[in-house]
C-alpha cells in the first residue's frame, strides 16, 4: 500500500525530522523500505533504505538532510522487488530543475508506458511503476516546461491508483487519481503545511487535519500558499471509487478517511456482523491488531463478554504483508499467541477483517482449539474476497484466493472452523457510509479498464 508524507515550511526550519515522524506514524502502510528527500530550493538531499523507519534513519543521516521543503516514503512492494533501488522517493533530473516523487498506488498500464519509454532512450534504475511516472512527469515538462500541465497530461496515460507528492523546485505538489483509490490528505500549523496518506500522520506532528485531497485534484503548495487545479474538467465525486480495504484492514483506526473515521467504521462493521452472522458463544475475541475494533462492536450487539484470546507480540509486523508464503506462516507463530485459562472450555467467536489466503485463518483456529476451546467460530468483518487486486495490495492471483473456488462450507471446513459467517456486501456499504467505494476484490466489478494489465 505504502504511505506517503510531505512538509512545506514556511519558516524555513529543516523538515527531515518532522517527516521522519510523520513516517513512522504511517509504517503500518510498508515495512520493507523508506526514504525522504528535502529541497532547499536548490538542491535536493536524499537517504532512503531497505528495513523500518528507525532502522533506515539516525541523527546523523537525518541532520544531513537540509532543507524546508521534503517529501518521504515507506514502502510495501507490489510492483516491483524488495531492493534498495525500488526505494522511493525517486529523483529525476532536468534541465528545468530536479524532480522527486513518492507514490502510493499501482499503474496497471506501466510495464506498457515503461516500454514506450525506454524506447525513447530513457533509463530506468528500478522495476517500479513509480519511476515511470516520475519519467513521463519529465518528459512532460520538457514538453510543456509547466508542472501543472504536465501532470493533467500524464494523468491521461496513467490507468490504476495514484497518490503522488511530488517535490519540484521550490513546491510541494499532492495529486489523487480521479478515482480516490488511495486516500490522502492536508494539514496544517502554524508555520508548516502537510501532506499525508493518513491523518494520524499529522497527529503525531500535532498538525491539524483541514481537509482530504479530493479524486482528481492537484493540490499546490509554494511561497503563494494553497492552489488546486483538476486533472480534468470531468471529475465527479460520484465516479470516486475508494479502496473499501483501507477502511476494514490498512488504515490505523485512528485515522479519518474522507471524513469518515475509520474506528466507527470497523466497530459498525462488528455491529452489522453480529445481525447478520450471530453466534452463540461465550467470549468474543478479536485476532489483533484489525480485528479489534470489529470485535468490540460485535460484542456490544449481542452482549456476550469480549476478551484477548490472543495477545499479539507488538514488535512483529502485518503477516499479509510479508512477500513470501514462508515469512508469513513464521510470522503467525510469532505474532499471536493464545491465552489459555482464558480459552480453555469455552466457546469462542474469532472477529478477523478479512479472509485472503486462508492458511492464517487455518494456524490462529488451530492455535486457539489446542488452547483448549471447546467451540471455535470465526466471523469476518468483510465480504469473501474473490478477485485479485491490481490497485496497490498484494493479492495478484485469483488461485491465491481461498473464496475465488471454495464455498463457505469448504472454507469452514479448510479452516477447521466450527462455523464460519462474512459481512455482506451490502452491510460493509453500511458500516462505511458511503456508496463510491472499489469494491472489486469482493464484487469483481473493476472501476477502470484491467485489460492492459496483462497485455504484452
Amino acid at each position: 500500500m505504502c504511505g506517503i508524507f510531505g512538509i512545506y515550511s514556511f519558516s524555513d526550519k529543516d523538515v527531515a525530522r518532522k517527516i521522519y515522524y510523520g513516517l513512522y506514524a504511517l509504517q503500518h502502510r510498508g515495512q520493507e523500505g523508506a526514504g525522504i528527500v528535502v529541497s532547499n530550493g536548490h538542491e535536493l538531499y536524499s537517504n532512503k533504505g531497505l528495513g523500518l523507519v528507525p532502522e533506515v534513519f539516525n541523527n546523523e543521516n537525518i541532520q544531513l538532510l537540509k532543507g524546508h521543503i521534503g517529501i518521504g516514503h515507506v514502502r510495501y512492494s507490489t510492483t516491483g522487488s524488495s531492493v534498495i533501488e525500488n526505494c522511493q522517493p525517486f529523483i529525476v533530473n532536468s534541465s528545468l530543475g530536479n524532480l522527486a516523487i513518492a507514490h502510493n498506488g499501482d499503474i496497471v498500464n506501466s510495464h506498457i508506458l515503461k516500454e514506450e519509454l525506454e524506447k525513447q532512450g530513457h533509463i530506468f534504475t528500478s522495476s517500479t511503476d513509480s519511476e515511470v511516472v516520475a519519467h513521463l512527469l519529465v518528459k512532460e515538462l520538457l514538453k510543456t516546461e509547466d508542472i501543472i500541465q504536465s501532470i493533467i497530461n500524464v494523468s491521461k496515460e496513467l490507468i490504476g491508483a495514484y497518490s503522488l507528492i511530488i517535490l519540484y523546485n521550490n513546491t510541494l505538489i499532492a495529486v489523487r487519481d480521479p478515482n480516490g483509490f488511495k486516500p490522502l490528505c492536508i494539514g496544517k500549523d502554524e508555520n508548516n503545511f502537510y501532506i499525508s496518506s493518513e491523518s494520524c500522520g499529522l497527529d503525531v506532528v500535532d498538525a491539524e487535519l483541514i481537509r482530504d485531497v479530493n479524486p482528481g485534484e492537484i493540490v499546490v503548495i509554494s511561497d503563494k500558499g494553497i492552489e488546486n487545479y483538476y486533472v480534468s474538467d470531468d471529475i465527479s465525486s460520484k465516479k470516486a471509487s475508494t479502496c473499501m480495504f483501507e477502511y476494514v484492514y490498512f488504515a490505523r483506526p485512528d485515522s479519518v478517511i474522507d471524513g469518515i473515521s475509520v474506528y466507527n467504521v470497523r466497530r459498525n462493521i462488528g455491529k452489522i456482523l453480529a445481525k447478520e452472522e450471530p453466534c452463540d458463544a461465550d467470549i468474543i475475541s478479536p485476532v489483533p491488531d484489525s480485528g479489534i475494533t470489529s470485535a468490540i462492536g460485535y460484542s456490544e450487539e449481542l452482549d456476550i463478554p469480549y476478551y484477548e484470546g490472543l495477545i499479539k507480540n507488538r514488535y512483529v509486523g502485518r503477516t499479509f504483508i510479508l512477500p513470501t508464503q514462508e515469512e508469513r506462516n513464521l510470522a503467525v507463530r510469532l505474532k499471536l499467541n493464545p491465552v489459555k485459562s482464558i480459552l480453555k472450555d469455552k466457546r469462542v467467536v474469532l472477529i478477523d477483517d478479512s479472509i485472503v489466503r486462508g492458511t492464517t485463518s487455518r494456524r490462529i483456529v488451530d492455535m486457539v482449539r489446542k488452547a483448549g476451546a471447546k467451540e471455535v467460530h470465526l466471523r469476518v468483518g468483510s465480504p469473501k474476497i474473490i478477485s485479485p487486486c491490481f490497485y496497490g495490495i498484494d493479492m495478484p492471483t485469483k488461485e491465491e484466493l481461498i473464496a475465488s473456488s471454495k464455498s463457505v462450507d469448504e472454507i469452514r471446513d479448510y479452516i477447521h472452523a466450527d462455523s464460519l459467517g462474512y459481512l455482506s456486501i451490502k452491510g460493509l456499504i453500511k458500516a462505511i457510509g458511503r456508496k463510491n467505494l472499489c469494491l472489486a476484490c469482493v464484487s469483481g466489478n473493476y472501476p477502470t479498464d484491467i485489460s492492459l494489465k496483462f497485455k504484452e
